[in-house]
């Protein structure tokens, strides 16, 4: 009998998991034509799908656009009348109005079920695997089932239980999709280490996720509910799994905060997990380009790489930093909001190995090379860049300066190009050879800070030790010391605490989770006053549910949609 082994998936639809018989091509090969692999090759081959999907799934209009733009921290209008109108789905997902056929839904459950497929394949191969690393491969493999699993109970109610590539998917939901995650994470721990992160599933990204599912657990468990009820034995296990990860020993705070999203973070020391997506992994830098202007270009040996004037942070958000901070400009006070990099007159030359644009919170008139796209960058000697005041050039608009301003909103005004303080939270990539794609930051998925965050929630939700959760703030805001510190807080609740959470995580996937987590989903800001609690839940994509019509009931439809 020939031994056959599932080397690689190919091709994947989005709804390859629900059912044994759908489109799930895959390449197998029997001992015959395996000739000349060895179990490495094939082990390697089979783990390397299950993360490879994860760029995709954290583009700007996937996973960013649902965790992001439907909350108080991003909005993207409709640019000039021109620009990100997408027939309103981005207009829609802020306000809380999207519907099933949305595109930015249905890609991300695309990946989401489509790296769960992988995942099963993968573990279904790697189970018969004789490498020396196979079974924690196939340890990590069930790792990233669960994680994925997460990702989808978080945003559309649901998980999926499977363990044979020909079976048909069990629907889970509430505590039943709870404790299946939980017993898989609990399954793999002891069979990871903690050698090869950030870039793939080890142990101490094992309880961070444990630590993450016991804190949204009240919400998972009951997601309409009018209060959310966090129970002590959960809060318990945050402050578990959080005291393993600080105890290790093995992450550091970063002096430095946006070293942490430099081009060379993968080695940063506050990583647990994250995206690997060095250049010669193909990756992509849309994350650094997505929120800047299109007259704004990074990088001078790449004439054609610029921003795309696509969202920016609502009032409402930048106005928590300001009521933080008083008649302190948030610049001079928080050492996360703003990095100046372009310390230089206007008008002026720079050398362009030493051009770099300024990164986190970017407001005002804008700075930078003069040219781009079809005009070639002013020059001023060899080697060096003219700097000047920067104007929509790019948009036709060659009089209109680049000049952020707080007001954006969905109307004519508030939708122009300059409109809206921008983004630059990661580094424009300094290697690629195409400005836009191939960035080799990796993108955070868990960070130590984030530990400590969870650690004082739990310690506030438990017993309200607001003097235990104080200590676990300060000690993020206090290891910022690169160029300013954050001044120590003074008190701590759980509003102080969520508008910290917001401080220290903006714009990294994670704001919807929290507002629904802390009863904020169903608040007022800019362009949102729907409180519709259904709309905490995205809709099941109506090409999955169309997909599994063959099994009655399979899948259901999210209430409100």
């Amino acid at each position: 009998m020939k031994k056959k082994i599932v080397y690689l998936l190919l091709l994947f639809t989005g709804t390859s998991l629900i059912h044994g018989c759908t489109k799930l091509k895959e390449k197998v090969l029997d001992e015959s034509s395996a000739t000349g692999l060895t179990e490495q090759q094939v082990a390697e081959g089979n783990i390397a799908p299950v993360y490879a999907l994860l760029p995709t799934l954290f583009q700007h209009t996937n996973l960013f656009s649902l965790q992001e733009i439907s909350t108080d921290e991003a909005i993207l209008p409709y640019r000039g009348g021109t620009d990100w109108g997408d027939n309103g789905i981005y207009l829609s997902l802020h306000r809380h109005e999207t519907l099933s056929s949305d595109p930015n839904v249905n890609n991300t459950w695309n990946q989401i079920v489509q790296s769960i497929s992988r995942s099963v394949t993968a573990i279904s191969a790697l189970s018969t695997n004789n490498f020396v690393n196979a079974k924690t491969f196939l340890a990590e493999a069930r790792g990233m089932r669960a994680y994925y699993n997460m990702l989808a109970l978080d945003l559309f109610g649901i998980s999926f239980k499977k363990e044979n590539p020909d079976a048909t998917s069990v629907i889970l939901r509430g505590d039943d999709a709870i404790n299946y995650i939980k017993s898989e994470l609990l399954a793999v721990e002891p069979l990871l280490d903690n050698t090869t992160g950030p870039g793939r599933m080890t142990k101490a990204g094992v309880w961070g996720l444990l630590a993450k599912l016991h804190l949204n657990a009240a919400v998972w468990r009951d997601r309409y509910a009018a209060t959310f009820t966090f129970r002590p034995d959960d809060m318990d296990k945050v402050m578990e799994y959080t005291d393993k990860i600080i105890s290790s020993n093995q992450f550091q705070l970063a002096a430095e905060y946006f070293s942490i999203f430099d081009n060379n973070n993968h080695n940063n020391k506050e990583l647990i997990f994250a995206i690997d997506q060095r250049q010669d992994l193909n990756g992509h830098n849309r994350m650094a380009y997505f929120s800047l202007s299109g007259d704004q270009f990074p990088l001078p040996s790449v004439p054609n790489a610029n921003g795309t004037d696509g969202p920016a942070i609502t009032p409402d958000f930048y106005q928590s930093w300001v009521s933080a901070y008083g008649a302190t400009d948030p610049a001079a006070a928080d050492p996360r909001f703003y990095k100046k990099n372009l310390v230089i007159p206007a008008d002026s030359c720079i050398l362009g190995t030493d051009f770099k644009i300024d990164r986190g919170v970017l407001r005002g008139q804008q700075y930078g090379l003069i040219g781009g796209r079809n005009i070639p960058f002013t020059t001023c000697g060899t080697g060096r860049y003219k700097i000047g005041k920067l104007y929509h050039v790019t948009r036709g608009k060659p009089t209109l300066p680049v000049d952020f301003t707080e007001t954006i909103n969905f109307t004519v005004a508030g939708s122009d190009y300059f409109t809206g303080y921008r983004v630059e939270k990661y580094e424009f990539s300094s290697a690629t050879t195409d400005g836009r794609n191939r960035g080799e930051h990796d993108i955070v998925i868990l960070r130590l800070a984030d530990v400590y965050l969870m650690r004082a929630e739990a310690k506030l939700r438990k017993s309200n030790d607001a003097a235990g959760a104080l200590a676990d703030v300060n000690i993020i805001r206090a290891a910022r010391t690169a160029r300013i510190v954050a001044p120590p807080l003074a008190s701590m609740s759980l509003d102080i605490l969520f508008r910290e959470r917001g401080f220290e995580l903006y714009w990294e996937h994670q704001r919807r989770t929290d507002m629904i987590r802390f009863g904020k989903y169903e608040g007022t800001w800019t362009e949102k006053s729907n409180t519709d609690k259904n709309k905490r839940l995205f809709p099941i994509p109506i090409n999955a549910i169309n997909g599994a019509s063959n099994i009655p009931g399979y899948l259901v439809q999210n209430p409100g949609y």
